[in-house]
């Protein structure tokens, strides 16, 4: 009779903790996960960052929490954190204990392997009491984005014809600026009239900064990008790590124009990530840092698969009405047959067009 009378009591005890730690372990529990940066560049260290708080006057004995993220995010592996991997995505799972009325933040190290842009819509929390009588599971809306650019090339590993175009584009540029045309402001520099001191702009960076102006004969470049990787490819690139290399040619091309004060455009005949601004699938050029971000979002959302024809897309290139002459530079693995009528079309217009194949790094054309 005593042993039934104790297991009447052990049971009584289990019921009662599970109706105490375990049944509204969530009831009071707020999280949040967010990324450290907004943007970075691939290959980049970057922090996930995960707050938790336990409202409650009795801790959690056993919380489970769960995401799905994708595969490029390599994680820094931890003893309480399991990542089961995939070829896209990756199951993030942690397993810990939340004492009464504490809040933590957990640091988890990231390395972005990839580009691309990356959403990080929710999460699920599972909690437990001691003996696992009661499991509830809550989930949770973060809705996290986050852009990781294409990685950006030192000089030497860029095409040769890229540094001849870029020098074509320096000469016509008169060395005389514009007054009356800005690009954007810069840091100050001895010599610099203090009547190009912009006050907003140096209030807000603590430093002073001028206006920066634009050149009179200022020429526009617009970079071209290719994910063709032969004439006979159709839909799906068949080689992803030559078109990445020749995004990391455009992403660099790109910040190197704006950030010498030129303005610089994109455009490709790739889909684009179902993340990102559909509005934005050709950029024209245009100054500054915002438009460098912009640019350089636009390369990240590029995903491999061909919207359209290379050529096809040459072709609308030439069709358009632009007020002023465009300077293109093509980043193409190939170029076929119709890619150069495409190209004859665009200088007939009055455009300049100089490629770069870049297919094996060293096999470059002119046109």
């Amino acid at each position: 009779m005593a042993v039934l009378w104790l297991f009447l009591a052990c049971g009584a005890v289990m019921v009662l903790q599970g109706l105490v730690l375990g049944k509204y372990a969530l009831g009071k529990l707020n999280y949040d996960r967010h990324f450290s940066t907004r943007t970075c560049y691939a290959g980049d260290w970057i922090e996930m960052v995960e707050v938790i708080e336990n409202k409650r006057r009795v801790p959690i004995p056993w919380l489970r929490l769960e995401a799905m993220l994708p595969a490029s995010l390599g994680f820094k592996r931890s003893k309480e954190t399991w990542v089961s991997e995939g070829e896209i995505y990756q199951n993030h799972t942690s397993f810990f204990s939340l004492p009464a009325r504490t809040r933590i933040t957990r640091t988890h190290q990231i390395q972005c392997r990839g580009r691309g842009i990356f959403r990080m819509d929710t999460a699920t929390m599972t909690g437990s009491d001691l003996f696992a009588m009661y499991t509830p599971s809550l989930k949770v809306n973060l809705n996290k984005r986050l852009v990781v650019y294409p990685s950006l090339r030192r000089d030497e590993e860029l095409p040769s014809s890229w540094k001849t175009w870029q020098g074509e584009l320096a000469v016509r540029r008169w060395i005389v600026e514009d007054p009356f045309l800005y690009t954007g402001v810069r840091s100050y520099a001895p010599g610099d009239a203090m009547n190009r001191i912009h006050w907003k702009a140096s209030a807000r960076s603590g430093e002073l900064q001028v206006h920066q102006h634009g050149y009179s004969a200022d020429p526009k470049a617009m970079i071209l990008l290719n994910i063709e990787v032969s004439e006979q490819m159709w839909n799906v690139v068949t080689k992803p790590e030559v078109i990445e290399d020749a995004l990391s040619y455009a992403a660099t091309c790109a910040a190197a124009l704006i950030r010498q004060g030129m303005a610089a455009g994109f455009a490709s005949n790739a889909c684009l990530s179902p993340h990102a601004d559909a509005s934005r699938s050709e950029l024209m050029p245009d100054y500054g840092q915002a438009h460098l971000e912009a640019v350089l979002e636009a390369m990240a959302a590029v995903e491999m698969k061909v919207q359209m024809p290379f050529h096809e897309l040459l072709r609308l290139e030439a069709e358009a009405e632009r007020t002023d002459a465009i300077d293109y530079f093509l980043v193409t693995p190939h170029v076929s047959p119709a890619i150069r009528d495409a190209v004859r079309k665009l200088e007939q217009r009055g455009h300049r067009v100089s490629i770069a194949d870049v297919y094996d790094g060293t096999k470059e054309a002119g046109a």
